[in-house]
């Protein structure tokens, strides 16, 4: 019996830091129940939209695994996803201040293309505007407020999503 207890209690907290956006989930699910009332098929071979879709939803599902391995490694106790104890600003986090977010668009853009679905072009942009206004901006604000200085200088160095360019400082969200 404890052993269930157990692996019930490692599956409750594994689920709880498991990062799912409402954006991109509610994205994807719209697309699917749309596309099957009006369906809205990408032009084309489907074989490439297949190899697409699979390599955008590899490359999401590793991006999140590496961003979920970093913080926990920069963890001294109990993992908690909503909770840093610090300023993770390595791995991922060197490139983008929310890789996690980016590795949900291409997993969005993955599973759109996997199942041929154009309705992936409309799912995509409001998602992602929703998880900005309402995920990403308070993030960055509770951050601010948790760092300081320290997450000020990150924000300078490091752009919100990701860039081709690398020498321009990202921009501040308005107050």
């Amino acid at each position: 019996m404890t052993g269930s207890i157990g692996l019930h209690r490692r599956l409750v907290g594994w689920y709880e830091n498991l990062p799912l956006p409402a954006g991109q989930i509610l994205g994807m699910a719209t697309a699917v129940a749309v596309g099957r009332v009006r369906p809205a098929p990408i032009p084309g071979p489907r074989v490439i939209h297949r190899a697409v879709g699979v390599a955008a939803l590899a490359a999401g599902a590793a991006l999140n695994a590496w961003a979920l391995a970093e913080r926990r490694r920069r963890t001294s106790g109990r993992f908690e996803l909503e909770q840093p104890e610090s300023l993770v600003t390595t791995g991922p986090y060197a490139l983008s201040r929310h890789p996690m977010y980016v590795g949900w668009w291409f997993i969005h853009l993955g599973a759109g293309l996997l199942f041929g679905s154009a309705w992936v072009a409309a799912t995509i942009p409001a998602a992602t505007f929703v998880e900005h206004r309402f995920g990403v901006l308070v993030e960055e604000w509770m951050l601010e407020r948790e760092f300081g200085d320290e997450f000020a200088r990150y924000r300078e160095r490091v752009p919100r999503y990701l860039t081709p360019w690398r020498s321009r400082p990202a921009v501040r969200p308005p107050s």
